[in-house]
């Protein structure tokens, strides 16, 4: 039994669907933008921010209201929209009880806490989950996943194991997060922002760019042959380093790395890419190339998608798995936006062009707050 791909969508500032988002990052497009003072805030930023207005439009086009219970939120408008449109495409029943939706977000309705008399329940993910279910006529309990940067490889790991335990046929990946004052003035806190366009793996790099995206991806299970993208592998490992900093050997995200490789039975030579975290931070950067360097694939290409989005948070980890596998699929590896001259101990192969290929296999690897690390294995079915 294998667990394939048969929907996605992709709703970012660059476009509202997978290929369109493609298109634009093949194009060298960013969705970065410079604000002096956003929202207020005292601090000038560079942040990426999905326009309402076509947000509005599109949610009126794909969202039946009449099942809704009241006027939603930007962050519940994109998780609904991304999940409509990733179920209409892959022609599931949502409301059969072997289907599971499952919400990937670190931040939720958090917004919502601005309020003078906020809704607390509301504020939570899993409020959003189970508004999802509700919307589809779904009788199971919805999953929700929260764990830093890394919620959304997490989410598509738990989805594996729900299908390959046979609990479940189907299960709907959702990851979303927009950006709030609270948001962006916690990460100034901890100093990790950058003023400028952020440089994954740069000498020059001065920190993250945050961003607002929403990304859904429909898993199910399928026989042992089959065409079309599978996840092969999974892993989550926690170093407990430190609450905010990654460990400095890398530990925990080399373990993930080993797992994978071990469990999927993938080579490096097999990898067409690591898709890897690539915030731009001091630490972040040089961890994962330590952690790649230790499990031998510092000959395995590398890229990341922050220049074009900035980090999506609960949104990244379906986001970035989607615009590889769609890059894979037309022989592509995307450039590293920003890159520049190299800046980690550990030289990994980062470029700043795009690089052709004809593999099929990646692994995608992300990294968050209390030493949290995650690793997939991804191989299209197509010439096994």
């Amino acid at each position: 039994m294998i667990v394939k791909k048969i929907g996605d969508s992709m709703m970012t500032p660059l476009g509202f669907s997978v290929e369109e988002n493609f298109a634009a990052v093949m194009a060298g497009r960013s969705a970065l933008r410079r604000y002096e003072s956003l929202w207020g805030l005292p601090f000038p930023c560079v942040v990426s921010l999905i326009p309402d207005e076509k947000l509005e439009t599109a949610f009126a086009q794909e969202v039946d209201t009449k099942n809704l219970s009241g006027k939603c939120t930007k962050f519940e408008k994109i998780v609904l929209l991304s999940a409509a449109k990733a179920v209409k495409q892959s022609g599931i029943d949502p409301s059969s009880e072997r289907v599971v939706f499952i919400l990937s977000s670190t931040k939720g309705n958090v917004a919502l806490l601005a309020d003078e008399n906020p809704d607390l329940e509301r504020v939570t993910p899993a409020h959003t989950a189970q508004m999802i279910a509700n919307y589809f006529g779904n009788p199971n309990r919805p999953l929700t996943v929260s764990n830093a940067c890394i919620s959304g490889l997490c989410a598509q790991i738990e989805a594996y194991r729900c299908l390959k335990s046979g609990q479940y046929d189907t299960a709907v990946v959702i990851g979303a997060d927009v950006l709030s004052p609270f948001i962006v003035a916690g990460f100034q806190s901890l100093k990790a922002l950058s003023d400028e366009q952020c440089r994954p793996f740069s000498a020059n790099r001065k920190g993250l760019n945050l961003g607002e995206a929403a990304a859904a991806v429909v898993y199910t299970v399928a026989d042992d042959v089959a065409d079309g993208w599978q996840m092969v592998a999974g892993a989550v490992r926690n170093d407990a380093n430190h609450i905010s900093g990654p460990s400095r050997t890398g530990e925990g995200s080399y373990r993930t790395l080993m797992t994978v490789l071990d469990e999927s039975g993938l080579l490096a030579n097999d990898l067409a890419c690591l898709n890897v975290h690539g915030t731009s931070t001091l630490y972040n950067d040089e961890m994962e190339a330590i952690a790649i360097t230790r499990a031998g694939l510092n000959q395995v290409p590398v890229n990341a998608m922050k220049g074009y989005y900035g980090h999506t948070l609960g949104a990244a980890g379906v986001l970035e798995t989607l615009l590889t596998m769609r890059a894979l699929e037309k022989g592509k590896i995307p450039a590293t936006r920003g890159f520049d001259e190299i800046g980690v101990t550990m030289p990994v192969p980062v470029s700043s062009e795009s690089v052709d290929t004809q593999k099929n296999a990646f692994v995608k690897l992300l990294s968050g707050f209390g030493g949290c690390n995650a690793a997939a294995a991804f191989v299209n079915g197509y010439g096994l």
